[in-house]
């Protein structure tokens, strides 16, 4: 049995969950001053804006007439920056436990201190959907990767992606603008793609590879820093087997919000009811984002941005009930 480390600290609030919603709830209480700590998942921020729609546009956010996913994640990265606070990536939340006025949120990795905590995990955690057949584990995050962390990785490189739908399909295309050459893999000869989007894969130096799927991925045998991916045509016995620097494998991603059952959370269906003030049944314990129920509630972007200050300001008058917290924003920064 793997024993988790306590850390010491103790946070004002914790944030389960990375995306928009987590992020400026977490700029905000770092705003009005509170230790915060921001939990992720996944190994980045941004939720599925970042992980499932990147370069889509995104159109419900106030004062930006239209923003990619990508973009705006990276200008709440910039916000957020400025106030930084503590995160935990590569972080999943197993349980939460009352102990001395204190939340104790027990991880994958150590165990973490708050007096109050935020959920913000959109629909679910989640996690990419791998490849189904075993391959050397020290192949990820070299050769197979399942996020793009970073595009200057790909910079030069010869690069499969797997999968179909937009993010496959757009990811494609700006891999291509960087790398040495770009194939795309995809099972069907129809995309799950917007028709835009399969219009600019037709009209790039993308090497279409329809249908075929992956069967196995191993190093090549003359040089290890590279990789073989053998292809299986559908319906045929036809075999293609590619060498190449980098494959990306974008098959989407696979929520789960069961776990919420097991927090002692009170669910309206698949969704966290809160009050008005983002309260949970349990003290000191808020909810934000597409998770949440309330009457009216809307599932946009715009709605979770709102929902995050109200979240903090009820947990901030419940832990500080002596602090002022009813400054502006442009009196808050200048201190």
């Amino acid at each position: 049995m793997v024993t988790k480390i306590m850390n010491d600290k103790i946070y004002d609030i914790s944030i389960i969950g990375g995306g928009p919603a987590g992020m400026f709830a977490a700029y905000f209480a770092r705003l009005r001053g509170l230790n915060v700590s921001l939990i992720e998942s996944l190994p980045k921020l941004g939720g599925q804006p970042e992980t499932l729609y990147a370069q889509k546009h995104i159109y419900d956010v106030a004062a930006l007439p239209k923003i990619s996913g990508t973009d705006l994640i990276k200008q709440l990265t910039d916000q957020l920056s400025i106030l930084d606070c503590d995160k935990y990536l590569n972080t999943s939340v197993s349980s939460i436990d009352r102990k001395d006025n204190l939340w104790q949120l027990t991880t994958n990795n150590e165990t973490i201190q708050t007096k109050a905590i935020i959920v913000a995990i959109g629909n679910g955690s989640f996690q990419p959907r791998k490849l189904t057949f075993d391959y050397a584990p020290e192949l990820e995050d070299k050769n197979i990767e399942y996020f793009v962390n970073s595009i200057d990785g790909f910079k030069d490189k010869d690069v499969l992606v797997a999968g179909g739908g937009d993010s496959a399909v757009d990811w494609a295309i700006d891999l291509s603008k960087v790398a040495k050459h770009t194939s795309l893999i995809h099972r069907r000869n129809r995309y799950r793609a917007m028709e835009s989007s399969v219009k600019k894969l037709d009209d790039s130096t993308v090497e279409q590879l329809n249908p075929y799927i992956i069967k196995n991925v191993d190093f090549n045998s003359d040089n290890h820093n590279k990789i073989d991916v053998t292809l299986k045509m559908i319906k045929t016995n036809d075999i293609k087997v590619i060498t190449t620097d980098k494959l990306l494998v974008n098959y989407g991603f696979v929520s789960d919000s069961k776990i919420l059952r097991d927090w002692n959370i009170n669910l309206e269906g698949p969704f966290i009811k809160v009050s008005q003030e983002m309260e949970t049944n349990l003290p000191n314990v808020f909810a934000i984002g597409d998770i949440v129920t309330y009457p009216g509630k809307l599932q946009l972007i715009a709605m979770a941005f709102a929902e995050g200050p109200i979240a903090v300001t009820k947990a901030l008058r419940n832990l500080y009930p002596e602090k002022d917290y009813f400054e502006h924003s442009t009196s808050i920064f200048e201190k």
